[in-house]
This record gives structure tokens, sequence and C-alpha cells, in this order.
């Protein structure tokens, strides 16, 4: 990692997959919500498909191979060292060549997905090649960290001796870190990788989902993240427009497409995203059998919905546009407490519910059940598999019809007699045949939530290969030939070394998917957020001087006010790295590095009293009654008038004598409410968020940024540093009120390019950045 300051590596976590492709920074399908997550996904192999090996028994993780065999294994997240092994040479894995290896790191980490929801899970990286291979691929050992390159490889020169695992030492591990190159495993090019949690763990975490279970309910709890869907029940009513539209099909000035009428006859289950402002629905309906039947074959899209969200929100839901703005985003409401009255609820979204045939249906409806992403719901293909429910039998071995009764295989109820009589070999064939060419067996596998033993705990080795030993199989009648087996393959295992109870089963997942799913949290760690922090800043002196500042992080705000600023960004979109880096690359400026919310010095300001607060710093009375005014607040309109002219009065004047003046009308309730901006987390935070949905900045921060390298004279030292025009119109946006092309009026502007160019390399897996002799790395020149 590319860090400029130490932080507590166990409890942050922005995840990334372990190979970081440039083909997966930006992607040709504007529809694309995860480029890199699709990059990587094409590294899937078919042999090693989780979680059944093509022996039929257990295979709780996944084959990866990069298309390119100098692509690096990367750490997924901050965290500690578990365990290792580094080889200097490859391995004997029992035909008499070196075809193997049996490098490895297992990492811990820990992480919050949203206040007070700590999530500990392992990641495992198996089969990392040796070091005497690095130079074949034109690397030296010294891109691993330290404790990697200097490891004891051990004595491994006469096959089958491994070099020993050890443990980890409780070492810090960042994200983006290098934890080696791919090997090879009995010659096959691959690495074999998992993603796991102990049963406490588990149960501590998704005890509080709704993983498992087939009967859903809309949570009581605030923790929302990712998509929302909505389960609505049969014989509902769906309507061609929303009640009260007008003949020109608008709705309080909000138009509406003319849709049509009828009932849905099955359950339907809905999902909604937003992506680059476009609003995306996809449904399906119960077609029975505990079979889900897709009703949309493109998502239903509507473009610029979420840009305009503010809008719709301040039109429909007038005596309340806070209130509605979550309605429109999430389907309920959930901030507390709730201002609009029971009546006024109604949310209107557009759902398929029929073939070819779309209506509106209010999703508020007490029938409509609402969960998101957070909740794990069965119909996204999510189940646990253990003993009594798996496909697993006794001797640990998948039984191709339990399979497909899990899956809910329509097509095949079950397996020909002839088939289940043939030998094992044939069984295993058949399976194999079925899960690699039967469309849509293999995106199911990826929602299995497993519980299983570890194959790298040697506890389980006669359990689980005994079997090898019966008449007519491999090694039926050869005990010193199962006796090598045994001993090849405890030489690969290592489990006594982790420290973890041995013999016990643990819960596996399909590691990209769980890593693409839990990238759609956005909640954001006190350590990420203080490590979007740049090093220093650049500051203008008079006669076209500069000088530069180190940045501390204020760490008391980011600990009192972060989870309130998480839930700003998540009620107003900012849940993208892009998103997140642009807003943050401002506020940390604005608030000079979170360390006041409220601006000082600022009674000589033109606008003062109505001076900055919060985290954008909200500024000047039509600001202030405009987010009043979102929150629900009654503003007099004569008050609101006279303070708007006597705002532009004083920019005219220069000076804040009219505002002074006009203050003595504003009531102390109102100078309450202005206080508190900068006073309250709820507020400091839910302000900013407000400023920035009705400054139109995410149309800005949602373009993939192009970096220009720049420099300033320092003294006698020339400081590097990186413009970015998309992020310039975000900072005009934030600082001004509006994009402008003319940017020299924005206030700090070098010091907020430097803050997003922090924000991107903490939050993003990569940013291209030009370098001084014209190549592009994706480390910044700081």
């Amino acid at each position: 990692m590319d860090k400029f300051l130490e932080f507590d590596a166990l409890t942050t976590m922005i995840i990334s997959p372990p190979f970081l492709p440039e083909a997966g920074i930006n992607s040709n399908d504007a529809n694309a919500t995860d480029p890199m997550m699709d990059a990587v996904d094409k590294f899937e192999l078919a042999h090693g498909i989780y979680p059944i090996a093509f022996d039929r028994r257990w295979h709780p993780g996944m084959h990866l191979a990069p298309r390119l065999q100098n692509e690096k294994v990367r750490a997924i997240a901050d965290g500690e060292v578990v365990a290792y092994r580094v080889c200097q040479h490859a391995f004997d894995g029992g035909g008499g060549v070196r075809d193997s290896n049996a490098g490895f790191v297992l990492l811990k980490h820990t992480t919050d997905t949203d206040e007070g929801r700590k999530l500990t899970f392992y990641s495992l990286y198996m089969h990392l090649l040796e070091l005497d291979g690095y130079n074949d691929h034109g690397f030296h050992p010294n891109v691993l960290p330290l404790f990697l390159r200097t490891a004891s490889p051990g004595p491994n020169m006469q096959p089958p001796v491994v070099a020993p695992a050890q443990p980890g030492g409780g070492r810090k591990i960042y994200r983006k870190d290098i934890l080696g190159l791919t090997g090879r495993c009995h010659g096959q090019f691959h690495m074999h990788f998992e993603i796991f949690m102990t049963k406490p763990d588990f149960d501590a975490y998704f005890g509080a989902t709704q993983l498992g279970r087939e009967q859903v309910v809309t949570p009581t709890t605030t923790d929302y993240w990712g998509s929302s869907y909505y389960v609505i029940p049969p014989q509902q009513q769906f309507l061609p427009l929303p009640p009260g539209t007008d003949a020109n099909k608008k709705l309080h000035g909000i138009r509406f497409e003319q849709l049509d009428v009828g009932q849905n006859s099955d359950t339907l289950y809905v999902e909604v995203w937003f992506h680059k402002g476009a609003k995306f629905t996809k449904v399906w309906r119960d077609a029975g059998g505990g079979r889900l039947e897709l009703l949309t074959e493109q998502p239903l899209r509507e473009q610029n919905y979420e840009y305009d969200l503010y809008k719709r929100a301040t039109a429909l839901y007038a005596t309340c546009p806070s209130d509605g703005y979550e309605l429109l985003r999430f389907g309920r409401i959930l901030s507390t407490p709730t201002t609009l009255p029971e009546a006024a609820l109604t949310t209107w979204a557009q759902v398929a519910f029929a073939a070819g045939r779309k209506g509106y249906i209010d999703v508020n409806n007490r029938a409509v059940l609402k969960l998101s992403d957070a909740d794990f719901p069965f119909f996204k293909g999510w189940k646990k598999i253990s003993d009594g429910n798996g496909p697993f039998n006794a001797a640990g071995l998948c039984d191709i019809d339990a399979l497909k009764k899990i899956l809910k295989d329509a097509k095949h109820h079950e397996t020909p007699q002839e088939a289940v009589q043939t030998e094992e070999y044939q069984k295993e064939d058949v399976l194999v045949r079925y899960v690699k060419t039967t469309d849509g067996v293999r995106e199911q596998l990826r929602g299995f939530v497993c519980e299983a033993p570890s194959e790298w705990d040697s506890t389980h080795n006669e359990d689980r290969y005994r079997k090898l030993k019966d008449p007519g199989e491999f090694y039926a009648g050869n005990d010193a030939g199962y006796t090598k087996f045994i001993n090849l393959l405890r030489s690969f295992q290592f489990w006594e070394c982790t420290g973890l109870p041995a013999g016990e089963k643990l819960w596996f997942f399909h590691p990209t998917a769980f890593i693409r799913h839990f990238r759609r949290c956005g909640w954001l760690t006190g350590n990420e957020l203080a490590k979007a922090f740049p090093p220093a800043a650049l500051r203008s002196l008079p006669h076209s001087q500069w000088t530069s500042e180190q940045v501390v992080p204020q760490r008391t705000t980011i600990d009192s006010h972060g989870p309130a600023l998480n839930q700003a960004m998540r009620r107003f979109g900012v849940t993208t790295p892009l998103r997140q880096a642009a807003f943050l690359g401002n506020a940390m400026q604005e608030t000079q590095w979170f360390r006041l919310l409220e601006e000082q010095g600022a009674d000589h300001r033109r606008y003062y009293p109505w001076t900055g607060r919060g985290f954008l710093q909200l500024t000047w009375p039509d600001n202030y009654v405009r987010y009043w005014r979102f929150r629900g607040h009654q503003v007099d309109q004569a008050l609101a008038s006279r303070l708007h002219e006597a705002a532009r009065v004083a920019d005219q004047a220069g000076n804040n004598a009219a505002l002074v003046a006009a203050d003595v009308n504003v009531s102390a309730e109102m100078k309450e409410w202005r206080n508190i901006v900068g006073t309250r987390q709820f507020e400091a935070s839910d302000s900013a968020g407000a400023y920035w949905a009705w400054s139109d900045a995410t149309k800005f921060a949602d373009k993939i940024p192009v970096m220009r390298r720049e420099t300033k004279q320092v003294g006698n030292t020339v400081k590097p540093y990186y413009s970015c025009d998309s992020f310039g119109q975000v900072a005009a946006t934030v600082n001004a009120g509006y994009p402008s092309f003319s940017l020299s009026s924005v206030n700090g502007l070098t010091a907020r390019y430097q803050a997003y160019t922090a924000a991107l390399v903490a939050l993003m897996d990569l940013t291209r950045f030009p370098a001084a002799n014209g190549t592009t790395q994706f480390t910044p020149d700081w």
C-alpha cells in the first residue's frame, strides 16, 4: 500500500478483488456497475468450482487464473497476517515433476458495515509462486512485503519436504499490498482463493440478517445498503398513472409515463438500484416450487431519475422533502423521526406485474415488504448449506439429485438410474458435466454459503479420504500409496499454525461473490476516512508564492461524526468510491481537514452571521432556508425574501451590514436551527448531503477522472499535484453552488485537488496518474 500514515489495520475494510487488472478500471458497458469485478470474474476456472470439487467432495474455494502471469496477487482488505509460507522452489506434487506451489498467505479482516455492525472474516491465497520463479516473470521478490521476502523458505530442495508454515504474528497488511504471483498445482496455473468465517463470527454477524430464511420481513433496523428490494404479494392493484395526475400526466409538476392497469397474480420480487443517475428496476415472479421467473428481460430504466431526486422530492413531498427523498431512494424512511403524515407517505414506482406489462404501485404500502442487500434475501440466491440440508452425503460426496433439488431444477428432476449405478468416476463425470454445462447452475452456486471443514486442517483427512481405500477405489489394497498421498496432502496443510480451532467446521462463501456484494456497502470506518486525507496541501501566498502545509486529520471529529457522515452519504447516494472521493475531497478542505465544522473568524465576511457550517460549510441565508424547508421546517416567505434581498445587497457592497441588520427579524428558533448545523452531528452531515444533492455535484463526480500532473514552486522545491476537470466542476458546484469553466475563483482549489487525489488512492481500486516522464502509473507523486 502507498501509505503516508500508519493506521490500525484491524478496523478497516474497503474491499477489492485479489487481482486488479487494468481492464477493470473502466468498461465499455455504461450500465456496468462494477467493471473491476466483471474483469476478475473472467479469471474463474472451470476446474476447482466452488463449492464442489471434480471428485464430488467439498471445495470451499475457487480457482482464479489471471490473463497475465505477472498479474500480482493482492490483499483484498486491510487486516492482519494469520499464517503464511514462502517457498524457494516449486514442489513435486506427486508426479516426479516440480509442478506445484505450496506458498500461501492467510489474512484476518475486521470491519464495520454499519454503525455497530462488526464483520470478521478470513481470506486465503494458496499456490503462490516460488521465489525462484520471480525473475522469469520480470520481477524481483522485493515487490513483496518485507516479512514475505525475508522469510526463511525452508529446506525444500529434496521433495516432498516443503517449507514449514509460519504464524503471522499479528503483522499488519493493507488493501492492495502485493502478496505474490500466481503459481501452480499439479501443473495447472491458478491461485486457490477462499473466504470464510468461524462459526462464532458468522453467527454474530449473520444472525441479524435474513440469510437462510424463506419468510422475509421488513427489518426494524436501519442497516441498509446496496439495492432496494420489494416483495409484493399477489392481487395488488397497479395503476396507469399515480392518483392526482393532471391532464398533462403531471403530478405536482413531475411528469409520469402512462403505463398499464392490472393486478399481479403471483408474488413479485423487485430489485431497484441506481447507477450514474439512472434508476433500474428488475422484477421476478414466483413461478411455484421455489422457482423465480424473470419478468424483465432488460431492467426497466428511468434515465436521470437519481440526478433529479431532489427535484422530485421537493415537488411530491413539499411538507418534508427530506422524508420524501428517502422514500424515493429506499422505499421507506430510515431517518427518525418521520415528519410526513401517514397519508403523504405514498411512493409510486414503476414495476412490471406481468410479462410485457408494467404499472405504478405504492411500494410504501404496508403489504409490501422492503429489504436491501444488507439483509441477504433468499430470492437473490443466498442459501445456507450445512449438514441436513446440503447436497453432500455421509461420505462427503455430492449427490447430483440432492443438488438439483436445492437448485429447484425443474428440468432435471432425477438422474437416470443407469447413471446412478455407474462407477464412482462416472458419477463424477455426470456431476461435472451438469455443473459445467447446465445454464444457471454455476451462477446459483455463487450464492451458496456453506458450512464445511477446511481442507487445510489435517484433522479431517481420514473422514474426507478414507473411502479411497474401499474396494474398487484408487488406493484399494495399496496402503503404502494411500499413506504417501496423505503425507503429500499434509505437506500442503497448515492449520496447526493458525491459532484457529482444529476439527471444527467453518462457513465459506464464493469468494468473488462475497467481495462483489460487500463492495456495495459503502460504509467507511474511521480509519478509512482518515486514510483519505492527503499528506500535505499546497496553499497560495501573496506575490504568487506557494507553501506546503502538513495535513493532520482531526481524528476526534472523524470518530464522533463518522457514523452520521456515513448515514448522510448513504442517504444522498454518495456510496461509490468516485462519489465519496469527490465529496470528501471538498469536505476535507472546506472544514480545514475536519478541524472546523463552523467557520471561525467569519464575523467580517460579507455573509455573516450566515457563516459556513457543516461538512460542506453551508453559507448565505438562501442555503439555510432551503435546507430548513427540505427538513420540513416552515419558513415565512416574507422573511425569506427579506433575507434574500439583504444577502444581495451585502454581496454587492462587500460587507455584512445588510445581513446583520436583517438578522433582528430572525426568530430565536431559526437562529438555533442555524447554529446546530455546525454543532449537531446529524445536521453537520445531513446539510452537506442536501447541498450536494441540490447542487448537482453528483453528475460530475460520476465521471471517470482524467488526472493531469501539474507543479507549484515551493521555495527551492518543485511540488507536484494532480488537477482533474471533472472534479474541478464538483469543486465549483460546492464552492459557488453551480458548475463553472472558470475555476480560478474556487477557494483552495489546489488543496481540493490534493484531497481528491488522496481519496482516490484510499477508496478506488486503481486510478491512472501521469508520471513526470510522461508515462502512466497507479500511484501519485506526492
